[in-house]
């Protein structure tokens, strides 16, 4: 009777440890979602953004329609897949295509404080150098989301590969979190922001 009680210790010992690992694999798998959520709000942010620049910006630059164009369609593309990425931040399809808007995002963006250069009355406006200093600062808020984001990914995905921990995602379907990562050397360039 004795050797029974020891067998049923043992079977609960062990079915705690293991709602242990799941309960921090759902810990951490949240604070990927949470990082993300972080990156959300501050892309958000620049799409908001965008839109006053590119209407502050076109009585200036009336000759430059396609690239005031290319910035509010690439706006329009990385918002999309933003949505798409934030009903599962795990799904790797989804932040692969955000991560590819974004970049093309960056270099329109780029393009477009590379063409403004040369309307010194578009550089002297208020509305603009107040446009310019906010995307300035989301852009620095996006980076430290990104940061914390991938800080996170990492956490989790060491622990659902680390054994047995491994066991138990693999059991339960705790599927790999996509880093955020640039693809384009281009895009690893910061967007340029002023106009001095």
């Amino acid at each position: 009777m004795s050797s029974t009680w020891i067998v049923i210790a043992i079977v609960v010992v062990l079915a705690g440890y293991l709602v242990v690992i799941y309960n921090g694999l759902v810990a951490l798998r949240n604070r990927v979602k949470n990082a993300f959520s972080q990156i959300d709000v501050q892309l958000q942010r620049r799409y908001d953004l965008i839109p006053n620049l590119v209407e502050t910006a076109k009585a200036y630059m009336q000759h430059e329609r396609d690239t005031l164009e290319a910035v509010i369609q690439a706006r329009n593309q990385a918002q999309s897949a933003a949505r798409r990425a934030e009903d599962n931040p795990g799904d790797t399809t989804a932040m692969q295509a955000l991560m590819g808007a974004e970049n093309v995002l960056g270099s329109a963006l780029g393009r477009f404080f590379a063409l403004a250069e040369d309307y010194p009355d578009l550089k002297a406006n208020q509305n603009m150098a107040q446009l310019q200093e906010e995307l300035a600062s989301t852009e620095n808020r996006i980076a430290f989301a990104r940061q914390a984001y991938n800080d996170a990914v990492t956490a989790y995905n060491i622990k659902r590969e680390q054994f047995p921990d491994a066991l138990v995602a693999n059991s339960f379907g705790f599927k790999p979190a996509e880093q955020w990562t640039m693809e384009d050397s281009a895009a690893r360039q910061p967007v340029k922001v002023s106009f001095n």
